[in-house]
């Protein structure tokens, strides 16, 4: 079983950044991949990024060069940072673990993006 636990969302203006945090109930060293996932309001759950154990990392198209995924294995801990927010960012975003065949999801942490 992993336990995951996002916080750091808000509400911010465009133009702004936020990082969001997942904290694993265990360690992560062997949770491949771990990742987020956002859903806005009536659209369906969609990826933002991945990273494997080994840090490869892999982003929507529409999240590269203005999000990163990090994962500090010691602190058992995902983080994702999210510059130039864009008021289509606006979701709840869901962090992701993927352990021996199951997968894992957080309760979410709401984004908003004003104008």
């Amino acid at each position: 079983q992993v336990q995951l636990v996002e916080s750091g969302g808000g509400l911010v203006q465009a133009g702004g950044s936020l990082r969001l945090s997942c904290a694993a109930s265990r360690t992560i060293h062997s949770i491949n991949p771990m990742g987020w996932y956002r859903q806005a309001p009536g659209k369906q759950r969609e990826l933002v990024a991945t990273i494997t154990s080994a840090g490869t990392t892999d982003y929507a198209d529409s999240m590269k060069g203005r999000f990163t995924i990090s994962r500090d294995n010691a602190e058992n801990t995902v983080y994702l940072q999210m510059n130039s927010l864009q008021v289509e960012d606006t979701a709840v975003y869901y962090c992701y673990a993927h352990r021996f065949g199951i997968d894992y999801w957080g309760k979410g942490t709401l984004v908003t993006v004003s104008s």
